[in-house]
């Protein structure tokens, strides 16, 4: 049995100091036009929209890694829809820049920013961005030269804030210390790998500096690749997708399966699936404002939509941090 939506739409979160108001889960588009086609891509937007959520994330990069892309796909798409649809300004939509895109589009120097904003702009079919983040740290780059950047960007209206993904601890408290030294906007949001998984290094250092600093974390690989859905149980569960081989190797271990058994004994007393329980644990860390997840049909969107409203009690939490405990993670 699934945990079927409400009609009530999910209450909207803050996202940083930004001003901007966020559903509490958020859309991969890293999908698009990739595993999911223009049309199903339309579908399934209409229905988050629909359904009261927000939040949208993509990169100028996607899906460069399939072949015979360049990058852009996704926004593309995503902007074809934005135009038929009408409802820009229902939506709250995050992008990239900073990957490399070929022929030397890499990086985060002010003067390829102001290249890359454009064209995702033109690819979005769209005037402003609403999040434009730092797909990875640049440390070929004064922070201070990146930073600066988007304070124009900001100015002339092309952005409305700004994050970064992809950060250490060192790294984005330095990058905040720049922004307030010199009155150059700051990352509103950082957007890490973060799941029952993978743990300890958000919640040793990252976490408590993006609470400390009010940082809306919206978190990637929340699934972990599908893992936590407890589509992969085994060495044989390896073939299930192209992801799957990577997917085995990296969490198919005692603690993984520890993990997965918790997921499967919360998920039966709430009458849910697995990877609606590690969404909504997730949805309940302090720290974390929206974490991001991708679907790829109406039936996978409808049962991340639903794991927004599950609430967890305190044993179901115990239960669920005890089984993913590791060094530096923080219950």
């Amino acid at each position: 049995m699934t945990t079927a939506p409400s009609s009530s739409p999910p209450p909207l979160r803050r996202l940083g100091r930004s001003g901007l108001q966020v559903s509490p889960l958020c859309f991969g588009g890293n999908v698009f036009g990739w595993t999911v086609d223009e049309a199903t891509a339309f579908s399934l937007l209409d229905a988050w929209l629909d359904a009261g959520f927000n939040f949208i994330d993509t990169a100028d990069v996607y899906s460069r890694w399939v072949p015979g892309h360049t990058g852009g796909e996704s926004e593309r798409i995503l902007g074809k829809w934005l135009q038929r649809s009408g409802r820009r300004q229902q939506v709250v939509i995050a992008t990239k820049v900073g990957k490399d895109m070929g022929d030397g589009k890499a990086g985060l120097r002010p003067a390829y920013i102001r290249q890359a904003v454009d064209a995702s702009l033109q690819r979005l079919q769209t005037d402003y961005i609403d999040l434009y983040q730092s797909h990875d740290d640049d440390a070929d780059v004064p922070l201070a030269d990146t930073l600066g950047a988007y304070a124009d960007l900001i100015a002339a209206g092309k952005v409305r804030a700004i994050g970064a993904s992809n950060y250490s601890a060192v790294r984005f408290k330095e990058a905040l210390l720049t922004s307030e030294r010199l009155g150059l906007p700051r990352y509103e949001s950082l957007q890490p790998l973060y799941n029952l998984c993978d743990r300890a290094v958000f919640e040793r250092e990252l976490a408590p500096l993006c609470v400390a600093q009010e940082i809306g974390v919206i978190n990637f690989y929340a699934l972990a690749a599908g893992f936590l859905t407890g589509k992969y149980r085994s060495e044989a569960d390896a073939s299930k997708s192209p992801r799957g081989p990577k997917t085995v190797s990296t969490y198919l271990n005692p603690r993984g399966l520890a993990v997965l058994q918790a997921l499967d004994a919360v998920a039966q007393r709430l009458g849910a699936q697995p990877g609606q329980v590690a969404l909504a644990w997730q949805m309940q860390r302090p720290a974390i404002t929206a974490p991001i997840a991708s679907a790829s049909s109406l039936e996978q969107l409808q049962q991340l939509m639903a794991a927004a409203r599950l609430q967890l009690s305190g044993e179901d939490l115990a239960l669920l941090n005890a089984a993913s405990a590791e060094p530096g993670a923080r219950d």
